[in-house]
């Protein structure tokens, strides 16, 4: 399991998302900067032992109203072959050195990683804990073809189209009773705890 290393990191991942995420064809802010927040998340583990993977949950608070993003990452110590449009961008790890930091959609090792967590080949992990699962992360158990694996991540105003099957929800919204392939919990504003589909099932017709 990665081991995570509370050291420091610069710039953030706060202030690197700062910059990118209004960039995003998703994006629901305004013409000024956001002002984020970690609002949750968990991470997989990669087999390897190489790439970091994070799902991060982030709040905006620049706007009217609040939004949550679902933020995949990965973390990679060096580039990631093919991959410039989807870099995030570069931080100095205290512990690790320089990391090259990717919209981890466009990552075929966090994508064979949600893969292995929705057919429970995988656990998610806790965000901010070594060597611990995140028993809060619920996942569907549905099997995936090769075919599905093959294609892309394309965005779109409303999310991620994902694996040529799956959707994943930039924008967070709570649902009483949640189904999807992968359901988490995230805290709001207020201080209290939200709870929603993550990844679904992608729709013929789109969202």
């Amino acid at each position: 399991m990665a081991e995570i290393h509370h050291t420091t990191a610069k710039p953030t991942k706060l202030e690197l998302l700062t910059e990118w995420l209004p960039t995003r064809l998703w994006y629901r802010g305004g013409s000024g900067a956001p002002e984020l927040a970690k609002a949750g998340g968990f991470r997989l583990d990669d087999p390897e032992g190489e790439v970091g993977i994070e799902f991060l949950i982030v709040t905006d608070a620049a706007g009217d109203q609040p939004v949550t993003y679902l933020v995949p990452l990965t973390y990679r110590g060096a580039p990631l072959d093919g991959a410039e449009d989807a870099l995030v961008g570069t931080m100095e790890h205290g512990v690790l050195g320089k990391r090259w930091v990717y919209d981890g959609c466009h990552d075929p090792v966090l994508v064979a990683q949600l893969v292995a967590l929705i057919e429970g080949r995988a656990e998610a992990q806790a965000q901010d804990v070594s060597d611990t699962p995140d028993r809060d992360v619920a996942s569907s158990g549905a099997a995936l073809s090769e075919a599905d694996l093959a294609a892309g991540a394309a965005d779109d105003q409303n999310g991620t189209e994902l694996a040529g099957a799956l959707r994943l929800n930039r924008v967070l919204h709570a649902a009483p009773e949640a189904t999807g392939h992968v359901v988490c919990s995230w805290r709001t504003t207020t201080g209290s705890r939200s709870r929603g589909p993550v990844v679904v099932a992608r729709s013929d017709g789109g969202a």
